[in-house]
């Protein structure tokens, strides 16, 4: 909210008739931010290979090569196989080629053939890829020239680098030559919306969902962080069962129910007040009642005691929600239990 930013461009729209003749009804700002990255920004290429940056180096400690230049970005290569995106290696090896031959511009199209002519020096912004099949090519264009990748290789072996656009570099922390060839190019990057100082978000306590007691969604609602399957995967596989239930049950919708032990169900049971005074007695309402299950004391001809069981919210819903297709789910009380609250107890003394 404190945060300098200046006034990027302005946008007068709903104007009627000839410029100036009527005023303006609204008028939109655009404002810019100056922020340095910081570790968990986006970035992306122009292909659409976007990642985050997981850590941020010291110059002195990034690897350089023989000429002295120190990369930007280290990428990961994993991201190449699922993505696909070969057009971002051919423009690394393209704008290797053009800071190379100081050109302007360095069409790193992938598939199309280029012509003889474009080293020329002459045409330096013109077409360099030669004429469709079945078309006469002009004076002095080649017929069948080199690919993207290999034109651009030949050039760089011209200059004296690596076909492929390899480099040897060294280590910045211990100053020895790293064993393998480094990819290394010039590669246009772009910054993304997401950056992490607009999505840190916490929460202690705030407000539920009406429909299933569970944290909001939003940060400008105060809302809750998405604990999704990912994450309750990851902690299945470290073994950590008791933070899983305190995230997905403790501090979401936690709630006692009672089950039926004779019929298993969690929706028919009620506080009975009659207990206090027999089955037949009069309704009293007081706190430590009994619950019980109407369908099965009227059936039994007794007071059918139900059982509580911590259980999520959203699974008495669920439940709701098949009894409305006709389908009824049961619940099968093993072992009867005394349940323990994490702020008061609701029942005063043991459950039998």
């Amino acid at each position: 909210d404190d945060e300098p930013c200046f006034v990027e461009q302005l946008c007068m729209v709903d104007g009627a008739g000839i410029k100036g003749s009527e005023p303006c009804r609204r008028a939109m700002l655009k404002l810019r931010y100056r922020r340095n990255p910081v570790v968990g920004d986006k970035f992306s290429s122009r292909h659409g290979q976007k990642g985050v940056m997981s850590i941020l180096w010291p110059a002195e400690d990034m690897p350089f090569t023989d000429s002295g230049i120190t990369p930007d970005i280290l990428f990961n290569p994993h991201g190449f196989p699922s993505r696909m995106t070969i057009g971002m290696l051919i423009e690394s090896i393209a704008g290797k080629t053009a800071a190379c031959e100081g050109r302007k511009t360095a069409d790193g199209t992938t598939f199309r053939e280029y012509s003889d002519m474009y080293n020329s020096g002459a045409d330096n912004e013109a077409d360099p890829f030669r004429m469709a099949d079945g078309l006469e090519p002009q004076k002095g264009q080649a017929v069948g020239g080199p690919k993207a990748a290999e034109y651009f290789g030949n050039t760089l072996l011209k200059h004296g680098y690596e076909k492929l656009g390899t480099d040897r570099m060294y280590s910045g922390i211990h100053g020895c030559e790293i064993e393998t060839d480094i990819f290394v190019g010039v590669v246009y990057y772009q910054r993304l919306r997401h950056l992490v100082m607009d999505k840190a978000q916490v929460r202690s306590r705030g407000r539920v969902d009406r429909l299933t007691n569970q944290p909001v969604k939003g940060r400008k609602k105060h809302g809750g962080i998405r604990f999704g399957e990912m994450e309750r995967d990851s902690l299945l596989a470290h073994g950590a069962s008791f933070l899983l239930h305190d995230r997905l049950m403790r501090c979401s919708d936690y709630d006692v129910a009672y089950v039926c032990p004779k019929c298993g169900s969690v929706l028919t049971p009620q506080a009975n007040g009659r207990a206090q005074a027999g089955f037949l007695g009069s309704l009293r309402g007081e706190e430590g009642d009994p619950w019980e299950c109407p369908p099965c004391s009227r059936k039994e001809k007794k007071l059918v005691r139900c059982h509580p069981l911590p259980i999520p919210w959203v699974f008495r819903y669920l439940a709701c929600e098949l009894a409305a297709m006709n389908v009824k789910m049961q619940i099968h009380v093993a072992d009867r239990a005394k349940e323990v609250s994490l702020s008061v107890d609701p029942w005063k003394g043991r459950v039998d």
